[in-house]
């Protein structure tokens, strides 16, 4: 148990940032499972957009290493540009 009040003030603000952390590396995680099992290249490129800003943010936040970043960027790119486009919807 910390003894003095700084390292008390430290163990609780530590702790806030760990919750916070967390929460964004399961968006991320959740984001990430969204395009990988789309099978629309449309949506699935949409998708893409949304979270290479998102990995950019955590990235430069510090949360993820920006190398780890640029890696699942480059996964995910990959993977949408090998998708087939979705057929047309008949009109009714």
């Amino acid at each position: 148990m910390a003894q003095h009040k700084s390292a008390e003030k430290r163990a609780r603000t530590s702790k806030r940032k760990a919750e916070r952390n967390a929460e964004w590396k399961s968006r991320m995680r959740t984001e990430i499972k969204r395009i990988r099992n789309s099978r629309d290249k449309t949506k699935a490129a949409a998708d893409l957009k949304k979270t290479v800003k998102l990995l950019d943010q955590l990235a430069s936040k510090g949360i993820i290493h920006r190398n780890k970043a640029a890696n699942l960027k480059s996964k995910l790119t990959a993977l949408v540009s090998h998708l087939e486009q979705a057929p047309p919807t008949p009109a009714h």
